[in-house]
């Protein structure tokens, strides 16, 4: 199928590394379809429509009615699901400091959306035969890279979203569609904050790289933005 009529379906685009991963694949000729909680206010998204094609749509990934609703909307296959959308929750969670209201909700945003993005979509991604769903994990969610202790409530959101990526890749494949856990670095962003090491262009790009070069060996797969296997 040509480049210019594949179809990139992300979550989480209004800003950091989704909202780079926007302008690298409308840059490619690629159709996108960006989704985010509040459009009226995504302000970068929204002058990017001046220049290309861009579909914004509103979604909040915890209200599971309207991931329903937005796959009834589209009508198109997707070839690729970024799921980027996240949540760090509270700095401090540290033993004995941890909120288990605030615990759901990070497992709500970070796992449970995740596999509900999955299911919904399921058929315009087998419709593009030969799609991926591209999950925004972190080396935090890493058993052998933990090495500090502590974040209870991001490091286990994480260390779930990659079983379930795992398990999606085994079930998944028979429909032709692979999944993968993308580690985007320490990133430039609200979540990251200002000492990170590199910037979102940088991880962007790494993780566009390595989708472009995705092939058969890498499904179920856990790697950085720059192509490197992580350990689970």
């Amino acid at each position: 199928m040509n480049m210019a009529t594949r179809h990139l379906l992300i979550t989480g685009a209004n800003r950091g590394i989704g909202l780079g991963l926007v302008r690298l694949y409308l840059r490619a000729g690629w159709q996108v379809t960006a989704a985010c909680r509040s459009p009226e206010r995504a302000q970068q998204l929204l002058e990017l429509t001046q220049d290309y094609p861009l579909e914004i749509v509103e979604l909040d990934v915890q209200c599971h009615q309207a991931i329903i609703q937005l796959a009834n909307d589209i009508q198109t296959p997707i070839h690729l699901l970024i799921n980027n959308a996240g949540y760090y929750g509270p700095k401090s969670a540290a033993f004995g400091d941890t909120d288990a209201e605030q615990w759901m909700q990070v497992f709500g945003v970070n796992v449970i959306a995740v596999q509900k993005m999955a299911e919904a979509f399921l058929e315009h991604l087998q419709a593009a035969n030969g799609a991926i769903i591209a999950n925004i994990s972190s080396k935090m969610g890493s058993m052998t890279d933990n090495q500090g202790g502590g974040s209870y409530l991001y490091r286990s959101s994480k260390a779930a979203l990659n079983a379930v990526v795992k398990s999606q890749s085994i079930d998944l494949a028979p429909a032709k569609i692979a999944s993968l856990a993308i580690h985007p670095g320490w990133v430039q962003t609200e979540m990251g904050g200002p000492n990170a090491l590199i910037t979102v262009e940088q991880s962007s790009a790494g993780i566009k790289q390595l989708l472009d070069g995705y092939h058969e060996q890498m499904n179920g797969g856990f790697f950085d933005y720059q192509g490197a296997a992580i350990a689970w």
